[in-house]
Formats: C-alpha cells, sequence, structure tokens
C-alpha cells in the first residue's frame, strides 16, 4: 500500500501545481487517465485469472511432492521414482510455461501504458507550443510544465502498474479465502452445552449415515451401551466398522437418527467437550515429530514429566523408552518413523493413558504387531479399558477377548449382537 499513497499524493500535488501554471495543460495532461484505467481494468481482470490458473497448477505440482514424501517407502519398493520425477515436472513445467505467459502479458500491459503516457507528453508538448506561439505562456513556463508533467506521469504509471502487479497476490488471496470460507462438515449449534465428564452410556436410535447420496455405510442402527461396558466390534473390510465409532466422536453426523451420550444428543455439546469425553487408538498411529515425551504429553497439555512417565509405564512403553539414547527426549522422527511398529502404538497407549477419557476408542490396536509385542500391548489394554466405555475394533480373537459383548456389521447393518446390549435393527423385522 505505500506505493499506492505515496503516488497518490505526489499525483495530486503536481495536478495542483501544473493548473496553477496553465489548466488547459493540466486538463490535457489528464486526459490519459481514463485510457490508463481502462487499461488497468482490462489486464487486472485477464491477469488474476491466468496468476489463478498458475497457482492451482504449482498447488498440483506441491501436492506430488508432499504425497511422495508421505509415501516414499511405497515409492522406493516399486521403484517409481522416475515415474513420481515426471509427473512432478509435467506440473512443474505447465506453471512454468503459465508464468513465462504472464510475462508476455505483463510486458506488453507496460508497453501500452508507456505508449499511452507518450501520447499524453505529446499532446501537451504540442499544445504548450501553441500557448507559446499565442503569447499565453512563456517559453521558461512550459519547460517548467514538461519537467513536472514527468512527476505527473510517474506516479500514475506507478499505480497503473501496482495493480497489474498486485494480481498475483490477489489470485492468492482469492485461494486461501476460498479455503477459509469451507463449510465445515459438522457444525457447533448456538448455545452447545459443556461436559466435563461423562458416564460413558451410549445410544444409537435408528442412525444411518451416507458420505454422498449414492453411497450409504450404516442403515438403521439402534443399540444401547451401558457405562463401563467394553464392546467388541468385528465385520469385514468395508463393512463400516470405523464409520460407526467415527460418528461417535463426531467426525461425521449421521445422515439419519441420533446418538446420545448419557441421554444427550451429540450435537448438543460443543465439539471441543465431546471430543475430550473419548481417547483413540489406531491401527496405524500417528506421532507428530517431536520428542516421545512431547507425543504422549500432547493428550493432555500441561502435564508433567511424572505423569508422562507413569502413564508410559502403564503402557509398557517406559522400558524401552529409557533405552533409546535420550530416553523420552528421543526425537522420533516423521510419523514416528525411527521407532518399530510395536513402540509407536505403546506410545499411543501411553497417550490414552494420560488422557483418561471416559470412554475408548481401539480401533486394530495389535493387527500391525508380532505376538511377543501383542502380548505386551494386551496387557497394557487390560489396565487402560477398566471402568471405561471402550469400543475395541479387531479381527484377531485375542484382542476381542474379554468383551462384555460382541457387534457383527456386515454390509452397514447390525447383524448380531449378544445380551450384554440392548440392540434393536431393521434386519430381521
Amino acid at each position: 500500500m505505500t506505493p499506492f499513497l505515496t503516488a497518490a499524493l505526489t499525483l495530486i500535488g503536481m495536478i495542483v501545481v501544473t493548473a496553477r501554471i496553465d489548466d488547459q495543460l493540466a486538463f490535457v495532461a489528464l486526459a490519459v487517465s481514463p485510457g490508463l484505467f481502462l487499461l488497468a481494468r482490462a489486464s487486472s481482470r485477464r491477469l488474476r485469472s491466468r496468476w489463478y490458473q498458475v497457482k492451482a497448477v504449482q498447488s498440483l505440482a506441491m501436492s506430488v511432492v508432499q504425497e511422495v514424501l508421505a509415501a516414499v517407502r511405497v515409492v522406493k519398493a516399486f521403484g517409481q521414482e522416475d515415474r513420481e520425477q515426471k509427473r512432478f515436472l509435467q506440473h512443474a513445467s505447465r506453471g512454468v510455461r503459465g508464468q513465462m505467459e504472464l510475462a508476455f502479458l505483463e510486458g506488453g500491459f507496460d508497453l501500452l501504458v508507456g505508449l499511452t503516457i507518450a501520447v499524453g507528453t505529446a499532446a501537451v508538448l504540442v499544445i504548450g507550443v501553441l500557448h507559446v506561439q499565442s503569447g499565453t505562456l512563456t517559453l521558461g513556463a512550459l519547460l517548467m510544465v514538461m519537467a513536472y508533467l514527468a512527476q505527473l506521469y510517474g506516479p500514475m504509471e506507478t499505480i497503473t502498474k501496482k495493480m497489474a502487479d498486485l494480481q498475483a497476490s490477489l489470485a492468492s488471496a482469492e485461494r486461501a479465502f476460498t479455503l477459509l470460507d469451507e463449510l465445515p462438515d459438522v457444525a457447533e449449534r448456538p448455545g452447545a452445552r459443556s461436559i466435563s465428564r461423562a458416564s460413558g452410556a451410549v445410544a444409537f436410535q435408528n442412525v444411518s449415515f451416507a458420505y454422498d447420496k449414492n453411497h450409504a455405510v450404516l442403515h438403521d442402527i439402534s443399540l444401547e451401551i451401558g457405562p463401563g461396558t467394553r464392546v467388541g466390534i468385528v465385520g469385514t473390510t468395508g463393512a463400516g466398522k470405523t464409520t460407526l465409532v467415527s460418528l461417535l466422536t463426531r467426525f461425521y453426523d449421521p445422515t439419519a437418527g441420533r446418538i446420545l451420550l448419557d441421554g444427550v444428543d451429540l450435537r448438543d455439546f460443543r465439539i471441543a467437550d465431546l471430543r475430550n469425553q473419548f481417547s483413540i487408538v489406531l491401527q496405524d498411529p500417528v506421532l507428530l515429530s517431536s520428542s516421545i515425551a512431547e507425543n504422549i504429553g500432547y493428550a493432555r497439555p500441561g502435564a508433567g514429566q511424572r505423569e508422562v512417565m507413569a502413564a508410559a509405564e502403564l503402557a509398557n512403553a517406559h522400558q524401552f523408552i529409557i533405552g533409546l539414547p535420550d530416553g523420552y527426549e528421543t526425537q522420533v522422527g516423521e510419523r514416528g518413523m525411527r521407532l518399530s511398529g510395536g513402540e509407536r502404538q505403546r506410545i499411543a497407549l501411553a497417550r490414552a493413558f494420560l488422557k483418561d477419557a471416559p470412554i475408548l476408542i481401539l480401533d486394530e490396536p495389535t493387527s500391525a504387531v508380532d505376538a511377543a509385542t501383542e502380548a505386551g500391548i494386551m496387557e497394557a489394554i487390560e489396565r487402560l479399558v477398566r471402568g471405561h466405555t471402550t469400543f475395541v475394533i479387531a479381527h484377531r480373537q485375542s484382542t476381542l477377548r474379554g468383551c462384555d459383548a460382541l457387534l457383527a456389521i456386515a454390509d452397514g447393518r447390525l447383524v448380531h449382537g449378544d445380551a450384554a446390549v440392548s440392540i434393536s435393527t431393521g434386519v430381521g423385522r
């Protein structure tokens, strides 16, 4: 904004000075301003649309980099380095070509601006000479006007060209605000109620869910689970097991029916308070690129070192952590890749111990570890689930051992459940 402001003030000053010397010459000098305005407007629209396209292509190139770095082991395992490089170069080359086209457009615009100003300067000079010949203006005054004219056209040229230069920033801002204006999939109701700690009673009432109109995932599921119940969920891949528990944490909202926590619809709670009622341990635990202590403490910011170590001991993680060169300050690397799968899983369990939420969601917690590691993890899970309402998604029978109830899901429908859970479903009616 500084060049705009400086140029605008200089322009106003030069107009006043030139008009005091010869108002007709000042008017002629300003006659080119509508042409400059039209040029700036036409070029700005064209430049912004082209910049938007270039930014989109650059994003595609960066997305290739992000994808490849995230899946670098897969790329190397299948020997696809050259293919991914070609894919990146394809998008990057389109971006370079787009920027070259923009450079030509901006060069043509600068040429037209220069020609327009040259025409204005020539017109002022011709009329000024006529005024000198007629005696209404002295030669010295004309020379002074021409000197001021350079000071007048300089700011006009600056403002016009800056309007074109701004288009790249405006295109970036438009993309940023488009992202910021995206409506959240799950919105918090006005006046939503808070909750400190739930007892853990959960009820599904005729719940159905679909990611889109043509892809229904869950169909008319109803069940009630009492506080402290351990529920095992089984079913084939894609049956809807993970979607079922994702509805509990309001990663999505049901498309029909409702889910109750302690007798209250989940949508009536504040989202942050609701999610504080859950601890989640995933099949492939995600760790941050920081220390082990920070990863465990992520569950409860402000937790002390003793609390972090106590949680690690409960998760059977303390012994392997203190055996590392830097102990709890060991950096785990990108997504925890410096640790084994079993070590990452135990850190995820320690995180759950530290949070101590009333409801646990364990999504295939032992599917990616060997039998010996599984035994240690299962021992920690047994301690973790005591006194908590727990949902365990698993294929291994050993993981489901000790569950109070088993739910079987097939094609998004609840097809089986034992007496420990009150169940009703549209299937078999």
